[in-house]
This record gives C-alpha cells, structure tokens and sequence, in this order.
C-alpha cells in the first residue's frame, strides 16, 4: 500500500515528512498513514508537471492513447485489489467498488480512442485573402481536486482526457480516501506513463495547497469535483491567475413519477437513484416528487424496499448500504430528518442514526413533505428520501426547478411524448427517462446552474482540456 507523495515519477515524504491518519468508515480504526503534502510539495508537483508536459504533449496521440489502454487494462486486471481499497478507506459494499473500478476504468479506454480524434478545421477567409487553420493543442499544466465519494472514478473522468490532449497534472485526492489515487498513480507508471506528468500530493492544509498549485505560472487550469460552496471559492481563486475551470458541482435531484408509470420499475429506479454507492453521489435522486393518484403505492413499496436493505461494512456479505464518510456526515443527515419530522414529515421507515463503531444511517423514506421544505432545499448526500405528492404537472416542474442546483433529474411514466417533453423542461444537465442510472463514460457529464461548468466524458469531455488557436496563413 503506497503513502508516501508521487512527485515527478518518485515516491517520497512531504517536505516537512508530516503524516496523516486514513480512518475506515465502518470501524473507525486507522488503516494507514499517509505523507502529508506542504505548499512546497505542491510547487515541486507544479514544476515537475511543466518539465513533463512539453515531451509529453509532443508524444504522438497514439502513443499516448496506447499508455491510456494499459491502464485501463491494468485496472481490470486489478479490479479485485482496488475494489479492496476502495471498501477500506470510504466504506461502499464491495460490489459497488468493483462497478466502481469498472466505470473508472473505461475512461482510460474511452480517452485511449478519443486521443487520436481531437480534430481541427480549414478553411478560407470569406474576403479570400488568407487560410483559416484551427486546432486543439494542450492547455499545459491541469490541477485536479477530487471528492472522496468516488476515489477512483472522480479521478479518472478528468485525468484520462487530460492526459490524451497531452497535459501533465498535479492531483489533490481527499484527505478521507487517498489511498486508491496513489494506487491509480502505480499503474499509470507501470503502463509507462514518463515520470512528472502526473503527480499526487496528498495534503491536510487544501486551502494553502491550492493557492501555491493555483499561482504556479506553469498551471493554465483548474477541474474540480465537490461541494458548490467550496466550488465557488476555487472559481474565484482561480479567476485571480484567469485560469480554465471545469466544477462538477452539487445536486438535488428531482425524481418525477406520474400516474401512468410503471409503479414496480419507478420503485426500482428509484432505490438505484438513490441508493447506489451507499447514496453519497451528486447525481443522487434528492427530492422524490409523485403524483398524488399513487403517491401511497409508491411510497409503501418504496419505503419496503429500502427497509429491506442491510447497512454494515462493505466486505460483509449481503451488505447494500455501507458507511457514510464520517460521523459529521451523520450528525448532518440526522438533523435534516428530524427537523423534517418536527415540520409535520412522517416517516415511513428508518430515521435515527445508528450506534456504532462505524458512521452508519438507516434507508429512510419521509412521507407528507412539502416542496420547499428545509429538507428539499439541501444535497442530502445519504440514504435519505423525501416523498412530495402533486397533481399538476406545470406546477412539479416549477417545483423540480425551484432550486440553483441542475445536475441530475429523473422522470417516470409510460407515455414517452410526455416523458420528453418533460425532461426537456428541466434544469438538469442530465435527464434518467425511466432509468435511474445516467453516468457513461461515452455520455457527457455536467450540470447547469450552480451545478458546475463544462463536461466531463463523451466527445466534448476531451476539448475542455485543450485550447483553440487560429492560425491566419495563405499559400
């Protein structure tokens, strides 16, 4: 199990060899310590990037895309271990890591392909005086900062198409889980990536890490994955240096089921909404609106369905739902529930945090909650479902809209037309039309408003780490 700071292709301590503790969630015992990166470690990482990027941008596309596959290849192959990994540091049952790695996974192999494709254009001047050449070079120096709800996946999705355009990165994972990207940094050098493109720097103070990554000349661009609070402060940070930004930002979700869905299926997509990977995702269905004709099957079936899940650690057989993060994550989602149940929400199953060891809360479902209740206005990142009946669909897609959150919506019912038509008038960046599952490394990945800037994945995700430049020529 690597711990040490991977700073141009070396594995070493932090320059004041300070050292943190990594907690698994589901026991609260300490399972490593790992080198705790200074402003220093954060400079080196940014110089080291800039030596490696300009060799590396000028590696054939192919040539690099080929590095992109073996590691792709190299975390199949070693799905069982980083699975493992994963489980011991954030906590998340067993089979959702391995679907984890696999997801992960694919966006090397994705951006392996999509290396060899950053196309540009020619053409001629309207007045014929000159050529119009435009292509998509590098943007240099990426800083990517990662949550830890996905160690490794958060990582991947922007790592592998800045390295296919031929950047070099400094990488900040979580304090919580650091652990799988120094893994991931392993493998990328065991498929032969050249030292320094890509650096990991672990760190307990992120707020003066990223002001030294953030003022290095050689960095051009901020992505980002996490919170909009915090995400609104990296934006500002990096407007002082004009930096590029790519924000996945926070979610609430809408989760629409109309009268005429398929009870059974709009039950199973939402127990997948809400509660893939333990429900701590930004894409989680937040906020469950359904029409009041079968608002009571829905939730009673619902709320069957998620009393049926077995909380516990994530290596325990038959364990769906393992930890949250930590016992700050608990305390949050239980104020939430019980504020919601002083203001008239009635609960039909779970509530009350369980007692440890470990940060557990039970599957929860609220019924007689109200659009525009405390407990719809936040991300409530657990395993915690609030149920709003309604009856007009005008007015459910106000409500579904009444928030500056747009990342994720869902909608269910049999009648397709309807079912367009509705998706298209929500604020999201991504629509679940009877599924309750979006992400794909093949499907671009972002929200609107203060849900973040840019995409991730699909065609677009690889031209947000490039530049345009024009060239005037005539021949």
């Amino acid at each position: 199990m690597q711990t040490q700071l991977l700073i141009d292709g070396e594995w070493r301590d932090g320059s004041e060899s300070a050292r943190f503790d990594v907690e698994n969630p589901a026991t609260e015992d300490v399972i490593a310590s790992v080198a705790a990166g200074t402003t220093e470690d954060a400079t080196a990482a940014c110089e080291a990037a800039a030596q490696a990027q300009v060799a590396w941008a000028a590696t054939a596309p192919r040539e690099r895309g080929e590095i992109l596959r073996r590691t792709w290849q190299l975390m199949i192959d070693h799905t069982d271990e980083l699975a493992r990994l994963i489980t011991l540091e954030h906590g998340k049952p067993l089979a959702d890591a391995r679907g984890e790695i696999a997801y992960a996974a694919e966006f090397f192999r994705w951006n392996s392909e999509e290396a060899v494709r950053i196309h540009g254009s020619l053409g001629t001047a309207p007045s014929g005086a000159n050529r119009i050449v435009v292509h998509h070079p590098p943007v240099g120096v990426v800083v990517i900062v990662t949550p830890w709800n996905f160690p490794a996946a958060m990582i991947t999705r922007k790592l592998a198409p800045a390295l296919a355009a031929g950047n070099a990165a400094v990488i900040k994972p979580p304090r919580e889980t650091p652990l799988t990207a120094l893994r991931i940094g392993e493998l990328l050098h065991e498929a032969g990536l050249p030292a320094g493109v890509v650096n990991i720097v672990p760190t307990m103070s992120s707020g003066a890490w990223f002001d030294a990554a953030v003022d290095h000349p050689a960095t051009r661009m901020v992505s980002f994955t996490g919170s909009t609070e915090v995400g609104i402060v990296l934006l500002k940070r990096s407007a002082d240096r004009v930096l590029k930004t790519v924000m996945e930002l926070g979610g609430n979700a809408p989760f629409i089921v109309f009268d005429d869905a398929d009870i059974e299926a709009a039950v199973q997509g939402a127990m997948v909404a809400k509660m893939r990977h333990s429900a701590e995702t930004c894409t989680a269905a937040n906020r469950f609106f359904v029409h009041a004709a079968v608002a009571d099957d829905f939730t009673r079936m619902f709320a069957a369905a998620m009393s049926d899940i077995r909380i516990g650690n994530g290596f325990d057989d038959g364990v769906t739902c393992g930890p949250m993060i930590n016992a700050k994550a608990v305390a949050s989602i239980n104020e939430l529930v019980t504020a919601a149940a002083d203001h008239g929400a009635t609960i039909a199953t779970g509530g009350g945090a369980v007692d440890g060891p470990g940060h557990f809360y039970p599957p929860t479902v609220l019924g007689n909650v109200r659009s525009g209740d405390d407990i719809t206005r936040h991300e409530i990142f657990g395993p915690v479902a609030p149920v709003i009946t309604f009856e007009d669909t005008d007015q459910v897609i106000a409500d579904a809209n009444d928030t500056e959150m747009g990342l994720t919506g869902y909608v269910f019912t049999r009648d397709l037309r309807r079912g367009l038509a509705v998706s298209e008038r929500i604020q999201a960046g991504m629509i679940g039309l009877n599924r309750g599952a979006v992400s794909d490394p093949a499907a671009p990945f972002g929200g609107m408003k203060q849900s973040g800037l840019g995409r991730e994945g699909a065609g677009e995700g690889i031209y947000e780490f490039c530049e345009t430049q024009y060239i005037a020529t005539d021949w």
